[in-house]
C-alpha cells in the first residue's frame, strides 16, 4: 500500500538557524541534520486581570519591550543573529519580538536580559525613562558633563568637526599636521 504525499508546493521549507540545513518541516519540528528544534518559541498569551492599573495596553509595552531589545542590542553592537545564539532561540524569534509581533515570556525576558547584560526591568521600562536614566549615568561623569555644557552652544558643524575627531582619536590615529 503506497503512502500519499503531500505535493511540494504544499509543504514549508525551512532553514535550521543552528546548522543551516534547508528541510521540509518534519512532524517532530526537529531539524534533521542536529536534531535541534525548527519552531520559534511562541510566547503565552498573558490574562488581561495581570494588568495594572495605568498600565499602557499590552499592544503599547510589546512595541516597548521591542524598542528597548532593538537599543539594547544596537548599543551592545549585536546583530539578530548573536543575540539569538546568546539565548540559544532561533533568529526570527529576536526578529519577531523587535517587530512587535512577539511578545517573550517571562523565561524569554530573563534569558534577553542576561544576554545583553541588563536586568529585566530595563528591557520593561518605557523608552522615555530608559533614555532619560542613561543620560543620568553619563552626566554623573563630571568630564562629559563638561563636554555636553560646551557642545550645547555649537552648531551642527562644530558637533561634527568634533565627534569626527573624538572617533579618529578613539580609532588610534593621529592627525600629523
Amino acid at each position: 500500500m503506497a503512502t500519499m504525499m503531500a505535493p511540494v508546493e504544499q509543504r514549508e521549507v525551512l532553514r535550521c538557524d543552528h546548522c543551516n540545513l534547508v528541510q521540509f518541516r518534519t512532524t517532530s519540528a526537529m531539524c534533521r541534520r542536529c536534531r535541534k528544534c525548527l519552531e520559534v518559541e511562541e510566547p503565552v498569551p498573558v490574562a488581561a486581570p495581570l494588568a495594572l492599573v495605568g498600565t499602557p495596553s499590552t499592544v503599547e509595552s510589546g512595541l516597548q519591550v521591542a524598542t528597548a531589545v532593538r537599543d539594547l542590542r544596537h548599543v551592545r553592537n549585536l546583530s539578530q543573529r548573536q543575540l539569538a545564539a546568546r539565548m540559544n532561540v532561533p533568529r526570527t524569534y529576536i526578529s519577531k519580538i523587535e517587530n512587535g509581533k512577539a511578545m517573550p515570556t517571562l523565561s524569554s525576558l530573563d534569558r534577553l536580559a542576561k544576554a545583553l547584560q541588563v536586568d529585566i526591568s530595563t528591557l520593561l521600562r518605557d523608552a522615555s525613562n530608559r533614555h532619560r536614566d542613561e543620560s543620568n549615568v553619563l552626566m554623573a561623569d563630571p568630564f562629559l558633563a563638561e563636554i555636553a555644557h560646551h557642545t550645547a552652544n555649537w552648531d551642527s558643524l562644530q558637533r561634527s568637526i568634533f565627534l569626527n575627531h573624538v572617533r579618529e582619536v578613539a580609532a588610534g590615529r593621529r592627525r600629523t599636521a
